[in-house]
């Protein structure tokens, strides 16, 4: 056996065991990222913390892209894993790391050709921000090789029952990134260019550890340069299964890309607040987005051992402990708001938006707890095209309901976080019933 199998013994144990760390590893990376803001808004101001907010629709899209077509892969490696064939481990991750690397290559150059089109007339960036906001975002594009390179490395490693290497892995950069930060943006005073070419230099030393930590632990995984592999076959398959992960955190990036647009109406202060409300949200929504790549790679292992009804049990013990953990966040937020918000320099205009956005989203986003796992699920049964359902049901029920009332009286600007209500119970409906169905225990066989 390669790394650790999920397919005997106690399920929520070793699903706890598994999403501890990457439950830390995404706290990690929102802890840097909020570290990015909390230095560019006290050190640059609100005009420069408004633009790196607002290129956040953007970069999620390609972080969709890494993550989604990853996952994919990992999804692929982990079935075959569970069914114990090492020789179709190793030639779906050789496939998949040049797979990923070249979408890299290619990402960076399509970001920086679209960058002001994009910014202009798509989110409609207000004039005093817009070439802050454009400098950031292409010094940003030129290290996204780094990052679907870090993303198809971990995905490969949590196939296999890894998941606590990649915590390492993020430890690194988000140390790096914190003292990059102070050092190019509260030291050289460079702005928000200083704050991208921070996350690039933070995010080529995770691609590098997690690489150098692959092939070193694990011999399956120890390629020399001629022994990379590409088989067209596979890549359809890693495509083919990761799409629908690719395709619903798309989904997701184009509705926050229309809801962005409808936030910088409001002005600055509302933009720049909607941009740290935002960084706080996405805490509240670590515990399930933990779980659901826990879910996905234990569905994968049992899918390929031929162990459905554990897939299951599992499921209904991670959806109760998502639950759980989201409440004890939602809690901290609610009761730390305040002092949370004081760390972000906002005026007090801005500051005020933002208490009554984080206070509003951590009661929302236990909604959000009950279903997301479940994405899991359809993922590692070759149904993940139900999450992308559930997902773009959420998104465009959010969009459509921001721009119907966002000059109404009953909910007027505060349609901005009160849009995930709708959203996140659309989406539950969806999810629920797909997964009641029993659908997604159909064609769920291992590729072959």
């Amino acid at each position: 056996m390669i790394g650790n199998s999920m397919t005997t013994g106690t399920p929520w144990k070793h699903i706890l065991k598994f999403a501890l760390p990457v439950l830390a590893g995404l706290l990690l990376q929102q802890l840097y990222n909020t570290v990015d803001t909390i230095i560019v808004g006290n050190f640059s101001g609100e005009a420069a913390l408004s633009a790196v907010g607002t290129t956040a629709s953007f970069t999620f899209m390609f972080m969709s892209l890494a993550v989604g077509f990853s996952a994919g892969n990992g999804v692929v490696v982990a079935q075959h894993y569970g069914a114990e064939n090492e020789k179709q481990v190793r030639a779906n991750a050789s496939t998949g790391i040049l797979l990923m690397l070249g979408m890299g290559v290619l990402a960076t150059i399509v970001s920086i050709l679209v960058s002001r089109p994009a910014y202009t007339n798509l989110i409609s960036v207000p004039e005093e921000f817009l070439e802050l906001t454009l400098q950031y975002f292409r010094i940003y594009a030129l290290g996204l090789v780094f990052q679907f390179g870090y993303n198809i490395f971990s995905s490969i490693l949590r196939a296999v029952g890894d998941s606590a290497a990649t915590l390492y892995f993020l430890l690194i950069a988000s140390v790096l990134n914190i003292i990059l930060d102070l050092l190019f943006v509260a030291g050289f005073h460079w702005g928000v260019a200083g704050a991208a070419w921070a996350t690039n230099i933070a995010q080529a030393a995770s691609f590098v550890s997690a690489y150098i930590y692959m092939i070193r632990k694990y011999p399956v995984f120890r390629f020399r340069l001629n022994e990379f592999t590409w088989s067209t076959k596979l890549a359809k398959r890693t495509i083919l299964t990761g799409f629908p992960i690719a395709l619903q955190m798309l989904f997701v990036s184009v509705g926050f890309t229309f809801i962005q647009r409808a936030v910088n109406e409001f002005g600055q202060a509302m933009t720049a607040s909607f941009t740290v409300g935002q960084r706080i949200e996405m805490y509240i929504g670590l515990p399930c987005n933990a779980f659901q790549t826990t879910l996905a790679t234990y569905t994968g292992q049992n899918v390929g051992a031929g162990k459905l009804d554990r897939v299951k049990k599992g499921t209904a013990q991670t959806v109760f402990m998502s639950l759980l953990f989201t409440l004890c966040i939602s809690a901290i937020v609610w009761i730390l708001a305040v002092k949370i918000i004081g760390l972000f320099g906002l005026s007090a205009q801005a500051a005020e938006y933002c208490s009554a956005h984080i206070k509003t989203v951590a009661m929302i986003n236990i909604v959000l707890s009950l279903y997301i796992p479940l994405f899991g699920v359809f993922q590692g049964t070759n149904h993940g095209i139900a999450a992308t359902i559930a997902a773009t049901a959420a998104l465009s029920t959010r969009a459509v309901v921001t721009y119907l009332f966002r000059n109404s009286p009953l909910f007027g600007y505060t349609i901005i976080w009160w849009n995930g209500l709708f959203g996140f119970g659309m989406a539950f409906m969806i999810s629920w019933s797909y997964y009641l169905s029993g659908k997604w225990r159909k064609n769920s066989a291992l590729y072959k």
